[in-house]
């Protein structure tokens, strides 16, 4: 089975432990996950682009060599004596190897992307970024990880960093060399929300336009129906505008009211949107797509609930639901294309996933 990096590190990664991170610096649970979402990649994209500069397949080694206890020493340092110490290493490393401008950026685009600052990206990628190491050193094992495996392995690794990547997330770091390594595939990333973006202000500005072509008291009457419409599209551009997975969590807390029955609605349409994710970024043959398919079941049961609460929502809970779940079918959908495309796979998922789909218009519509 091919390797995976990024699928690695947020298999270790369990909700336990992100609720553990969150508690330790003390910040909100989806807000620290939409982060890491977007550090992660981005860390292994800057890794990435160390190895391919003169001298910088070697530094990655001798850094994953110093990490390769760091899987397993992780969990005891959250909220003990030596968390500030293992976070400052991390901190130090990371600027090391990237260079202590690139390190800011990615620090800044993190917490400007999960909307919790500079700072608190900075300290986050700390974290991280020794078990980004370690997960490195689990593949090569510390006396394998020498310049050239490590070159080899992070080259290998540039279509999963891209598709990774949440849309939109790309653009926070222009003007760096972060995403250099990843080639077309980054910049198809970063196009990607932008484009959506783009398209919807064109729809407002279409139906502005039809409103103001209207004659005399057509145009007064026009205008009455085109303030809800607006308002929509509105919203729909806000929100295309930025970064999908800063969308979704921003979007469940604006819309609280969106619990039915004690289910809170948006958050768990997001939350199924992220598994199937990154669960269909571990497919990569039949096999891997067997082993997929129960938990592709389980995120389709949780949409099927979802689907039966949808006739207790008013006529503006369901549009704002559907606000929430638009901006991420693209990327959705062409996770689904590229997965379906893989030999054996289409003839084990193919039925599920097209169930999936059905589920996921019916809620953008």
């Amino acid at each position: 089975m091919a390797t995976n990096l990024v699928s690695l590190v947020m298999k270790f990664l369990t909700p336990d432990m992100i609720g553990r991170i969150a508690s330790a610096l003390g910040l909100d649970r989806s807000k620290v996950q939409a982060a890491i979402s977007a550090a992660v990649p981005g860390v292994l994209a800057g890794f990435g682009n160390v190895a391919t500069q003169s001298g910088g397949a070697q530094k990655l080694a001798d850094a994953v060599r110093q990490q390769s206890g760091a899987l397993g020493n992780f969990a005891s340092m959250l909220g003990g004596g030596g968390q500030s110490s293992f976070v400052d290493k991390g901190v130090q490393m990371l600027s090391s190897l990237l260079g202590s401008q690139d390190q800011a950026a990615l620090a800044g685009a993190v917490g400007k992307f999960a909307g919790v600052g500079q700072s608190a990206g900075g300290s986050l990628l700390g974290m991280l970024a020794p078990i980004v190491m370690g997960t490195i050193s689990g593949q090569q094992g510390p006396r394998a990880a020498d310049a050239n495996s490590i070159a080899r392995l992070l080259s290998s690794q540039k279509d999963s960093i891209a598709a990774a990547l949440p849309s939109g997330f790309g653009n926070l770091l222009g003007g760096t060399h972060l995403l250099d390594s990843l080639g077309g595939a980054a910049r198809a990333a970063t196009a990607m929300g932008s484009e959506a973006a783009r398209t919807t202000a064109s729809t407002a500005r279409a139906i502005v336009d039809t409103g103001q072509r209207a004659p005399g008291a057509a145009t007064s009457r026009a205008w009455l129906w085109l303030v809800p419409v607006l308002a929509v599209v509105a919203l729909l551009v806000y929100m295309l505008a930025k970064p999908t997975e800063q969308v979704a969590q921003q979007g469940v807390a604006a819309i609280q009211s969106l619990s039915v029955s004690g289910l809170d609605v948006g958050k768990q349409v997001t939350d199924s949107i992220a598994t199937l994710r990154t669960t269909l970024s571990d497919v990569t043959d039949a096999t891997t797509a067997q082993a997929a398919l129960p938990k592709l079941q389980q995120v389709s049961a949780q949409l099927d609930k979802v689907d039966g609460l949808i006739g207790q929502l008013s006529a503006d809970q369901r549009k704002l639901l559907a606000g929430l779940v638009k901006p991420l079918m693209l990327t959705v959908n062409q996770t689904f294309d590229k997965v379906l495309a893989i030999p054996g796979v289409g003839e084990v998922l193919k039925p599920t996933v097209d169930g999936l789909k059905s589920r996921l218009v019916a809620l953008a519509a």
